[in-house]
């Protein structure tokens, strides 16, 4: 994808942290399968943001879906109390879920629908834990870009060990923010520049540059239609270089998957009609 100049005809008043262009993301690095026990992980790295996500795959589906032929996909998100630069109190101590891990849980879920087709694992429920470790910003988006990660690897070993008879990958997609702040145009937004934000607003979408969830607020006030468009186009620049550093950290787990749906099935060679009805 085309690289565009965010600054051009924009103040620079405030630099972004770390001498950042408007148009790069924060340092990413993704561990794969950190955690010895889930059937797929990973460690997502974005800037100071860390978010650790856990796929668990099990044989059930919601009692909606219970002889509908099809599997589901849903999220979880948390954050450990020291996530942040105060300590938050425990969901569990408040007797209840915050109205902000709900929210976000749904847009994983629905996100990470988008990338599998439910009808290729039916009778499985794939779930994923994401967990904040830290906070810098951009923790939804970070969850889903790993979520992704932990996904594909969860469900490839499933498709090796023949838990699920077909690959159930469709798409691959990624999450990004992008907002306004003095003007300018800025890619992945750490907190500090979250929290100065005229526009703010996260992507998620596929490699192919489509789109599966658009949340967008002007935090001051309005904001025109050209913006949006210029918004979205930085979003997808950003996604398509997330993908390919997904691509990267998955090279092993889908190599192994094409390995598998490579070899052709074993046919048997027809009876000859004389040996069908055995000795008279």
């Amino acid at each position: 994808m085309q690289t565009r100049d965010y600054n051009r005809g924009m103040s620079e008043t405030t630099p972004r942290p770390h001498g950042r262009a408007a148009g790069a993301l924060r340092p990413i690095a993704i561990e794969l399968d950190p955690l010895k026990f889930a059937e797929g992980s990973a460690l997502i790295e974005v800037g100071d943001t860390r978010v650790l996500v856990a796929a668990t795959l099990e044989k059930r589906v919601p009692p909606f879906l219970i002889d509908s032929g099809r599997g589901w996909i849903t999220g979880e998100y948390a954050m450990l109390p020291r996530a942040t630069s105060t300590r938050n109190l425990r969901e569990v101590k408040k007797g209840r879920q915050d109205g902000r891990s709900a929210e976000i849980q749904r847009l994983i879920g629905r996100s990470l629908r988008a990338a599998f087709d439910l009808e290729a694992m039916p009778g499985r429920t794939l779930t994923l834990d994401c967990d904040v470790l830290q906070a810098d910003g951009g923790t939804r988006t970070a969850s889903i870009t790993g979520a992704y990660v932990a996904a594909v690897s969860a469900l490839a070993k499933a498709l090796l060990t023949g838990d699920v008879e077909r690959w159930p990958l469709s798409q691959q997609i990624a999450a990004i923010s992008v907002g306004v702040v003095e003007g300018r145009l800025l890619l992945d937004l750490e907190a500090v520049e979250d929290q100065a934000a005229e526009v703010d607003m996260n992507v998620v979408a596929t490699v192919g540059g489509e789109l599966v969830e658009v949340q967008g607020t002007g935090e001051r006030g309005s904001f025109p239609r050209r913006q949006l468009d210029d918004l979205l186009d930085l979003a997808l620049a950003g996604i398509d270089e997330l993908c390919r550093i997904q691509n990267s950290v998955l090279a092993q787990p889908l190599a192994e998957v094409e390995m598998v749906l490579g070899k052709p099935r074993r046919k048997t060679a027809p009876k000859a009609e004389k040996d069908l009805w055995g000795r008279p």
